[in-house]
């Protein structure tokens, strides 16, 4: 009998990997079409490429679903400049698997004009019905630039619940029991023993594999590290200090008893990191009152720590609410723990916050 979501979970895996193989030949390149949107964050030919080449699998796979996605492919048709070096590198990327490529993914995209309609179909509102795509092509664009840590995400939510998530993260270390280091946000690059894939099911439990670039490794399961001493835990947080109040967390790891220093790195390469035990505590804290989170920028990273033994909620306690649009509209922040000591962590979060 076929486990509920297993050809989701498959083409979500296979795309992801294909879209990752993407983000580091761009990486490798001298020049990477960086480019600014409306908000001034960096988008690169690896954001639109990957985009395109997962959203070409999931019409292959799952035309009836709709697509939430970070990219817009406006800016692409004013530049044709910018839409041929992109288009460059989607028609040239493909798994090294044939029956991979072909079967599952549904083959290549058409040409320049197809890729352009395909950025464009991520333009879903978002909601509480039907099956719906979240989608990052690359998450941490910055930290991809530098060469830290960034993940190609996918996610599927279902009546606004998420039930497959999947993560690339071209820059992790293969090896699950491998510490987070305070050097992983910068100067990582896909060398000999990196690039993973985190993947979960909902009630299925999170797994681990290699990044490849053919046919899927062989996975692990994975899980969250007990902690029976919050002094020897550690916490990750994001590099950037507009994206999560950093002096709070010092406060709150210091009430903790949290002696080790926070490892920053970007992207939801810090839901992965948690969720196999090389890390314990991720702490996102508002830092403004009118910010809502993406959700593309959290969905898969929630259900895969959820699936390793995690809780995820908001620094009220609520659980991330998927179901309201193209943002957590309905919720602040994010704390992501073993469910074990969660509440524990939470407590203090609120005495730091000032929302007892």
């Amino acid at each position: 009998m076929t486990s509920p979501y297993a050809k989701e979970l498959e083409v979500a895996q296979l795309a992801v990997q294909r879209a990752a193989l993407l983000t580091k030949r761009v990486f490798h390149e001298k020049a990477k079409g960086t480019v600014s949107k409306d908000d001034k964050s960096p988008v690169t030919v690896g954001d639109f490429g990957a985009q395109a080449l997962i959203i070409s699998a999931l019409q292959a796979n799952f035309p009836a679903d709709e697509i939430v996605a970070e990219e817009e492919s406006a800016q692409l048709r004013a530049d044709p400049s910018l839409r041929d070096q992109i288009w460059e590198h989607v028609r040239s990327t493909r798994l090294d698997d044939a029956a991979s490529e072909e079967a599952v993914l549904g083959g290549a995209v058409k040409d320049a004009e197809a890729m352009l309609d395909l950025i464009g179909q991520g333009n879903s509102q978002g909601g509480a019905r039907g099956r719906i795509w979240a989608i990052d092509p690359i998450d941490g664009t910055k930290g991809f630039l530098r060469g830290g840590q960034y993940a190609v995400c996918l996610a599927l939510m279902v009546d606004g619940d998420v039930k497959v998530g999947v993560l690339g993260c071209p820059n992790l270390p293969v090896n699950d029991s491998a510490a987070l280091t305070a050097d992983i946000g910068a100067n990582q690059t896909d060398d000999e023993g990196r690039g993973v894939i985190f993947s979960a099911v909902i009630g299925q439990g999170a797994t681990s594999r290699p990044l490849g670039s053919g046919a899927l490794a062989k996975g692990q399961k994975i899980s969250m590290k007990p902690i029976t001493d919050l002094s020897s835990a550690s916490f990750c947080e994001s590099v950037e200090a507009g994206h999560s109040n950093q002096s709070e967390s010092a406060q709150i790891a210091q009430k903790l008893g949290i002696t080790k220093p926070s490892v920053r790195m970007d992207s939801q390469a810090k839901y992965g990191s948690i969720a196999r035990g090389a890390g314990d505590i991720y702490l996102r804290l508002p830092t403004s009152k009118t910010y809502q989170e993406k959700i593309w920028d959290h969905a898969a990273g929630d259900l895969i720590v959820r699936e390793a033994g995690g809780q995820v909620t908001d620094t009220t306690g609520s659980r991330l609410d998927f179901s309201v649009g193209r943002t957590l509209a309905s919720n602040r922040g994010v704390i992501a723990a073993p469910a074990a000591i969660h509440s524990q962590v939470i407590k203090v979060v609120q005495e730091v916050l000032g929302q007892k």
